[in-house]
């Protein structure tokens, strides 16, 4: 696209939000507000969203509001964040370049979605594969399971919703989690035959009966979850998603005792243990102190370090088929391989363990850094199998990755 198309495209998405605040959101938000017992169970991220992503395809736009599940007061003027994708121009699955893998299925067509979705679960062949050899619990969840489930798709001319789905997929670097809280998928027609320009209608006139019957819905979430944990992690999703924090700002929430639920739940570990002081046996060298060790039941520990989700650079440089991380992503896996390093030394280990009680050897290294949609293409995947024993997780991927346990 030229940069002439990129405005068009954001005022497009601008547009289409405005008219979908003026159709929907706005006489929700003063339905609720005139009915102040709904603001405790209406879903909160339709109220106080922190990002609202909008799709565009050839057949449907689709809107997806992510934010807190639940709220306890209406805001107002509160900073959303808006993200925008244009599949227009590709002969794709919409519904497919939403979720963001491809699904595996030995069936020869895809899967068209229910006008109306809720409580679904749908792994790729590979993700049941993983989810199996981490014995999830499929019984424990009252929801809607797909096996050897095809390509989920939306059908033409009609207007389809998905409400608290989970997707999964697994890589040689494990199970990957795809959460989908509220997603709209409104037809639209498309015409592409002027060579000048790309037109297109839709009609949100749907909207009009929904107001009501949404204010009063109640987003399923498991008890514990709503009411023990969740406050928490929207507190560390709060703190993470404004730009002003820091690194440490974000390490000192997750390292307090009642947020470490956080990494044992998304890495399987046994214990937390952050910042230790690393101090080297055989050479002079600065000591090293990595953010945390995630112990595992085995007893051994692998690293998790923390960097900022927001990275106005580019993960990825390089000509196709010559793509490699950029310089300031590659001097952070540097980092983490002074972690390696220090673990290789025999002496060091056994000073370690002495010290702190448990072993370190050979550990994996998790990086959890930028956001899903900096991680847009496949090719950044294909850049990290080079990587010996190292893991680039994003902020979504850790967030969903730990709800998806309560779902078990």
């Amino acid at each position: 696209m030229t940069s002439k198309d990129c405005v068009d495209m954001k005022q497009l998405v601008m547009t289409f939000l405005e008219m979908h605040m003026k159709e929907y959101i706005s006489p929700m938000y003063h339905y609720v507000k005139e009915n102040p017992e709904l603001i405790k169970t209406v879903p909160g991220f339709l109220m106080n969203p922190r990002s609202i992503s909008v799709y565009l395809g050839r057949t449907h736009i689709g809107v997806e509001f992510d934010g807190p599940e639940f709220i306890t007061e209406l805001e107002s003027g509160s900073k959303i964040e808006v993200k925008y994708f244009d599949y227009s121009v590709e002969e794709c699955n919409l519904v497919e370049k939403i979720i963001g893998f491809e699904f595996d299925s030995t069936g020869p067509i895809s899967l068209p979605l229910p006008p109306y979705s809720e409580d679904i679960i749908f792994p790729t062949n590979r993700g049941f594969d993983k989810l199996r050899e981490l014995k999830w619990n499929f019984s424990a969840q009252n929801s809607i399971m797909g096996l050897n489930v095809p390509t989920p798709s939306v059908m033409n001319d009609r207007f389809t919703r998905v409400i608290n789905a989970f997707f999964f997929d697994a890589d040689e670097s494990g199970l990957i989690t795809r959460q989908i809280k509220w997603l709209d998928l409104i037809p639209i027609e498309f015409d592409s035959s002027d060579p000048e320009m790309d037109s297109f209608g839709f009609n949100l006139s749907i909207y009009k009966d929904l107001v009501k019957p949404d204010a009063h819905y109640v987003y399923p979430a498991p008890d514990e979850f709503k009411y023990i944990q969740l406050p928490k992690i929207n507190r560390f999703i709060e703190l993470w998603g404004n730009k002003d924090s820091s690194e440490v700002d974000i390490t000192n929430f997750i390292s307090e005792e009642e947020n470490q639920f956080i990494l044992s739940m998304k890495f399987g570990a046994t214990a937390i243990q952050s910042e230790l002081t690393c101090d080297w046996q055989s050479e002079d060298r600065k000591s090293i102190r990595p953010d945390f060790f995630v112990v595992q039941p085995n007893g051994y520990a692998d690293i998790v370090e923390f960097k900022l989700p927001h990275i106005p650079k580019s993960f990825v440089v390089g000509s196709e088929n010559r793509e490699t991380f950029s310089a300031w992503l590659n001097s952070y896996i540097s980092q983490t391989r002074a972690y390696v390093s220090f673990f290789d030394d025999p002496n060091n280990r056994r000073w370690f363990e002495d010290k702190y009680g448990f072993k370190v050897h050979k550990p994996k290294r998790y990086l959890v850094v930028g956001r899903r949609h900096d991680f847009k293409s496949d090719v950044w995947r294909e850049i990290q199998s080079d990587f010996r024993d190292l893991e680039i997780i994003t902020f979504d991927d850790l967030i969903d990755g730990v709800k998806a346990q309560f779902y078990q």
